[in-house]
């Protein structure tokens, strides 16, 4: 013989304030973990759409990001020339030599951010197509004129259309925005490349992107460019350039799991008190159950459900708070600011994905069954005659 569903329903609302602290302790584990998982949800959604899929991302060998690379300008050249590498409508080639370099900017509030500054020529804008001006125009070579992207712009000292800003050895005058419809090139101020080489002191480049000919094996042309004695290079596919960035957030993943488990212990002994409470001042009750002849299961299973009743409230209020702060996030403040593995700062989207809202229901669920689980088992073993004693 089972106890109605109704019975832990009505003791939970006999006990309100005490479940509504209980699930509230749950709700905000919930809440952080979705927030956090979010946030990697966001990074790996902006990282994993950046790249063109018939683009080649050419680096030096052993070099993980542009940051930390550099390819020398007869390289460069010597690129644009492999087979496969395809032509624009005016029969330009579709090579884009870039460098890249990360000094430090000054925010609107006063702190100090590294920002990606990405030198390129003006075919960058065929090759990374999805970039696209929404407002002024594209700078002008040799004079020390920058586009930024829409996550810099407003963010530091002078990023806004006809505003200066100062990095390297001198201040650079925003003649343009672009977009990129949330991609990584957002969080980037674009120069032309020989004013980066001329304010680095740098004659190369740090890497290559190549738009390749429809039907060009890739095989093929990486066996070309890797296997050039003159240079130590390396191609990949720009894809998959951008999902070994998007790999490195496993161990922020990691993080976000240990620090749901962290908070998760401080929940599962709010409700193991709040549940042994239960069980102390509803001994009367359970001697009660027994003597009209509910079992232990019964009685077991009645105050487990209480329990996680608990966790499914705090699960349910956890979640709709994780989306409001998602909303509020994404629309109000734009987005959060999160420093990459090449150290620059990037503007991301947080993204809450099902994945993360089931990851938050198993953690509920565990509070609630780890929580109420001893406790459960108490009430069940009391005897008819002892708990009837105690009363």
């Amino acid at each position: 013989m089972a106890i109605p569903l109704a019975y832990p329903l009505r003791s939970l609302l006999v006990r309100k304030w005490t479940s509504i602290f209980t699930a509230g302790g749950v709700a905000l584990v919930v809440t952080a973990t979705l927030l956090l998982l979010s946030l990697v949800g966001g990074l790996r959604k902006m990282l994993a759409s950046s790249g063109e899929p018939d683009n080649v991302v050419v680096l030096r060998k052993g070099s993980t990001n542009d940051g930390v690379s550099q390819v020398p300008r007869d390289a460069a050249l010597a690129l644009r020339t492999m087979p496969g590498v395809a032509r624009g409508a005016d029969g330009e080639l579709l090579s884009s030599p870039e460098l890249v370099n990360q000094p430090f900017m000054v925010t609107r509030s006063g702190g100090r951010e590294i920002v990606l500054i990405r030198g390129v020529e003006p075919i960058a804008f065929r090759v990374h197509r999805a970039v696209r001006l929404v407002q002024g125009r594209m700078f002008r070579p040799h004079v020390g004129e920058v586009v930024v992207g829409v996550g810099v712009r407003g963010r530091y000292v002078g990023a806004d259309l006809g505003g200066e800003i100062e990095f390297g050895r001198r201040r650079w005058t925003v003649v343009g925005v672009f977009d990129s419809g949330g991609r990584a090139f957002d969080s980037e101020i674009w120069a032309d490349v020989t004013d980066v080489q001329d304010d680095t002191r740098r004659s190369g480049y740090s890497g290559v992107r190549l738009t390749t000919d429809p039907g060009t094996d890739f095989a093929t042309l990486k066996r070309r460019i890797e296997d050039d004695g003159r240079f130590t290079l390396e191609a990949k596919p720009e894809t998959d350039y951008y999902r070994e960035q998007a790999d490195t957030t496993q161990t922020l993943y990691i993080l976000v799991l240990t620090l749901a488990v962290i908070m998760g212990t401080g929940a599962v002994f709010g409700a193991l008190n709040t549940m042994y409470a239960a069980v102390a001042s509803r001994t009367a009750e359970i001697g009660t159950l027994r003597a009209l002849g509910f079992p232990r299961g019964a009685i077991l299973r009645s105050f487990l459900g209480e329990s996680l009743l608990l966790a499914g409230a705090g699960f349910v209020a956890g979640t709709a708070l994780a989306a409001l702060a998602v909303l509020a996030v994404n629309t109000l403040l734009s987005g959060v600011q999160f420093s990459m593995m090449t150290f620059s700062v990037a503007t991301i989207l947080l993204h809450l994905t099902p994945g993360a809202v089931i990851a938050g229901m198993a953690i509920a669920g565990l509070i609630g069954l780890i929580g109420g689980l001893a406790p459960a088992w108490r009430a069940a073993r009391l005897r008819v005659v002892d708990a009837l004693h105690r009363a």
